[in-house]
């Protein structure tokens, strides 16, 4: 098949990229500038050049693929709502596109969409429509599409790693440099979620060939990280103190990513890794945060 992927030079979309074409499909990606178009030439992929601003713009050259795999987004987290109705608005303009078809378009959301509120893990049966996450527009967005007959299928997301990028803990990484100090809240016990970004790109293949119309899969191949450890491994890296926050220090320490140091972000991928087969083998969170150059 030949396979329109947006963010194709991204952390995670050149890996989905790569994937692809080891899977022997062809590739169309969505590129902002030149420089990441020669980068897709270089790969055998053929180049769209566009922006999420403007999809109107780009979305006609879905016509000649047989699916859609959307990883792109705008991870300027000061702007996250903002950056969430953009997205929204993306999906609706790549689902115009495929209205009528039978061909697959794959989004990107997060599992805390996933999270009933109960304490338990998120789990991919799971959607809240009125969930106070801003991410919830782009699931609002594809529910839209799967209603009027488009066969939408979300990828969830943890928090992606790599030695190189671990997702928000990257920007958790540079706020404990800047202060001289790996800050939790409380006793540190709100978890995150996670999984290796080679992994994660491998899922994104299975849901493609493997996947159901209007399913939900997780990428989680860690369930619950304590921030505690997180902190204390960050701290090792950074040979800087770990320490415990009161909750009303949060915002003053944290500033804009306090909402997200306060959260418990632990979800399941159990189902997914049954009904694809999905087994990841990448390194783990701290593994990968352990041997990173700080």
């Amino acid at each position: 098949m030949r396979i329109f992927v947006t963010g194709a030079t991204g952390f995670i979309g050149s890996r989905v990229v790569s994937a692809l074409l080891a899977r022997g499909h062809q590739v169309t990606g969505l590129v902002r500038s030149e420089e990441a178009a020669r980068q897709l030439a270089d790969k055998g992929v053929t180049a769209q050049r566009g922006t999420l601003e403007d999809p109107r713009a780009w979305v006609a050259g879905i016509d000649l693929c047989d699916a859609v795999i959307h990883t792109a987004f705008d991870h300027d987290f000061t702007r996250f709502a903002e950056n969430c109705e953009k997205d929204r608005r993306v999906i609706g303009a790549i689902g115009s596109v495929l209205q009528g078809s039978q061909r697959p378009l794959l989004i990107t959301s997060g599992t805390g969409m996933g999270d009933d509120g109960s304490g338990e893990p998120a789990l991919e049966q799971n959607f809240n429509p009125a969930h106070p996450n801003p991410r919830v527009a782009s699931e609002l967005a594809g529910s839209q599409l799967l209603e009027s007959g488009i066969d939408v299928r979300v990828v969830r997301l943890p928090q992606v790693h790599n030695t190189e990028r671990q997702g928000l803990i990257s920007y958790y990484l540079s706020l404990a440099r800047e202060k001289g100090a790996a800050a939790y809240l409380g006793e540190g016990n709100n978890a995150w979620c996670a999984a290796h970004v080679d992994d994660v790109a491998g899922l994104y293949v299975k849901v493609l060939e493997q996947g159901h119309r209007g399913e939900r899969y997780h990428a989680v191949a860690e369930e619950s990280i304590p921030s505690w450890l997180i902190a204390q491994t960050v701290a090792a890296g950074l040979d800087v103190p770990a320490v415990s926050l009161k909750s009303e220090q949060a915002a003053e320490h944290f500033g804009w990513f306090a909402a997200f140091a306060m959260m418990d972000m632990r979800a399941s991928g159990a189902w997914t890794r049954q009904q694809l087969d999905w087994q990841p083998k990448g390194p783990g969170l701290i593994d990968d945060l352990s041997s990173m150059r700080f």
